[in-house]
């Protein structure tokens, strides 16, 4: 079985200690005959024989030698017991140890179309509450098969070396309750992956609930959260409940079964006594061990209500393990190098699901050259920029870098030339200075400084309580909008990168930071082709050049003199933009 195959591939590194752990269960499950075997010795031998009283006067030391080693074989079976479930805990840990830091690896290496079409939460899931239930299944329901699956074998061999057909009379029970567990098993299959979807729906509500509290707080929509988060709990409860449900709907009949092979013991077995056909020692030894035959049947429903929570949970989780990016980052061993920062666009168009986002776009952007970005929402203008780093590939059309098509540059090395300031910022729960340095942690404090200062950040962050080494929140939380771009600029500039692209990074910035950002980007220190998106012509109007997007088609290119002669569509957002400055002015003036 496919499953069982997995378990096994990922156990490299700790297969002896679980075979070791494998034959621990059934040499510990063996021995329980032992016990059974001399409590029959001494019934036979001091309590029911011809020659009891005899054998008890003359034999005592035979009496205690046998006592003593019921006493020695259950230590002994305790022992290995407390042995055996240490090296199926320490194998089970182990691997779900090396599977969490693969299935992490994996998800790092995905392309963005990967993360666009899984959910948070769904993710979260599967590194945890299934991974667990893979370890689970690992160090407890493999166990409890082979010790339950040994302990049943090693009775029914035991008991037909008593009497053979006291044996048959209770094993007659064994096919119907096989039947039952079958049908148990089928029913409730479909039930646990249900249920595992449902666990997934929950988390995702309540990682985006949290991730989006401030703008669940502004909107106070606290109460409608609550009821969307209840409506999902609820489900999940419901289908738990019912799995379970299924489960008690077939207990009756697997515990009644498991019961009437003490009924039959009694009937046959008493029967077998008063003919003679077997000794009182005999019947205490089947009574002793009866429960291998019901513990076993017992188990089954429980061994395999786990086993299809394990089903349901390995599968998510291989969904995961075998996942494979369309853009793989190779990390092939290359001497890196600097680009130039030329860019060429030939051609380009991108399909997201069928959808045309940019269609047939073609220019060149020269080394040390900025470009301004503009567009309507839904234009396409960052899923443009987002091909320059190979986030997306391209449908059509080539996108080059210093001549080469990024299709054939090594990712790392690619990525690594390129810095990048996102629309929406993201920060970690690290230090000002850390968040910073986070594409060169091995820089000194003073650089962390420059680029703070060129950011326009140094200001804000000197009056904090800590200065860089102030710990910020979750994505951020405790600085504004725009402290938050400033942070993600400095971010990017501090790489020194041959190509920076910024994402609408200014947005958030009044017209004096924006003017002191605009004038630190003419004036770096190291080479760099700047790509900027944007919306206020206060931020384009300095640039080498300006593009303009429309519903995915480039409208317009030139510098802002000529796009303002054109009269299209960047005069009209100038003309906009400026009447409403003028507006604001007279408004203000007649005050």
């Amino acid at each position: 079985m496919f499953q069982f195959k997995w378990l096994w591939q990922n156990l490299k590194g700790d297969r002896t200690r679980y075979i070791m752990a494998l034959i621990l269960s059934v040499v510990c499950s063996s021995l329980t005959i032992v016990n059974p075997y001399i409590g029959q010795r001494i019934v036979d031998t001091f309590i029911t024989g011809k020659d009891a009283a005899s054998h008890l006067a003359n034999d005592r030391n035979l009496l205690i030698w046998l006592c003593l080693a019921m006493v020695g074989f259950s230590l002994l079976r305790t022992g290995l017991s407390y042995l055996t479930a240490m090296q199926y805990e320490i194998s089970s840990q182990n691997m779900l140890y090396r599977v969490r830091i693969y299935l992490y690896n994996k998800i790092q290496g995905q392309d963005m179309h990967y993360y666009d079409h899984n959910r948070t939460g769904d993710l979260m899931t599967k590194m945890t509450g299934d991974l667990d239930m893979v370890r689970h299944s690992l160090s407890w329901i493999i166990k409890t098969i082979i010790e339950s699956l040994t302990i049943f074998v090693a009775a029914v061999v035991y008991f037909f070396t008593i009497d053979a057909q006291l044996t048959l009379w209770l094993l007659i029970l064994s096919p119907p309750i096989f039947i039952v567990a079958f049908i148990f098993a089928r029913r409730v299959r479909p039930m646990y992956i249900d249920l595992r979807e449902r666990l997934s729906q929950l988390n995702t509500t309540t990682q985006e609930n949290i991730a989006g509290n401030r703008v669940v707080k502004a909107f106070a929509r606290e109460d409608y959260e609550i009821r969307k988060f209840t409506d999902k709990n609820v489900n999940y409860s419901k289908a738990n409940k019912a799995a379970a449900l299924v489960w008690l709907d077939y207990f009756p009949y697997l515990e009644t079964f498991a019961q009437s092979f003490n009924v039959i013991l009694m009937l046959a077995g008493g029967l077998f006594v008063m003919n003679g056909r077997i000794t009182f020692g005999e019947f205490s030894a089947f009574s002793a061990l009866i429960w291998g035959l019901s513990n076993p049947m017992r188990n089954i429903g429980i061994i395999i209500n786990d086993l299809q929570r394990f089903f349901a949970s390995l599968t998510k989780i291989v969904e995961v393990y075998y996942a494979h990016p369309d853009i793989a980052n190779e990390h092939h061993p290359v001497v890196k190098r600097r680009y130039q920062g030329r860019i060429e666009f030939d051609h380009v168009s991108f399909k997201y699901d069928n959808v045309t986002v940019l269609d047939d776009i073609s220019f060149k952007i020269e080394p040390g050259e900025t470009v301004a970005i503009m567009g309507s929402t839904g234009s396409g203008k960052t899923t443009l920029i987002n091909l320059i780093p190979r986030f997306y590939d391209v449908s059509k059309g080539h996108v080059l870098v210093d001549g080469t098509d990024v299709r054939k540059l090594e990712l790392d090395e690619l990525r690594g030339n390129i810095g990048v300031a996102t629309q929406d910022v993201l920060l970690f729960s690290d230090t000002i200075d850390g968040n910073i340095a986070y594409g060169n942690p091995e820089m000194p404090e003073e650089d962390t400084v420059k680029y703070a200062e060129l950011a326009a950040a140094h200001s804000f962050i000197s009056k904090m309580s800590e200065g860089y080494d102030t710990i910020i929140g979750e994505r951020g939380v405790g600085l504004s909008g725009g402290q938050k771009q400033r942070i993600a600029l400095a971010r990017a500039m501090a790489i020194q990168p041959p190509i920076l692209i910024l994402d609408d990074t200014t947005s958030a910035v009044d017209l004096e930071t924006e003017e002191h950002i605009q004038k630190s980007l003419r004036e770096l220190d190291f080479s760099c082709t700047k790509i900027v998106i944007a919306q206020r012509v206060s931020t384009t109007a300095q640039a080498d050049r300006i593009l303009i997007l429309d519903n995915g088609r480039l409208i317009e290119e030139g510098t802002h003199a000529e796009l303002l002669a054109k009269r299209g569509y960047y005069y009209d957002v100038f003309m906009l933009q400026n009447e409403g400055i003028g507006r604001q002015v007279t408004l203000h003036g007649q005050e």
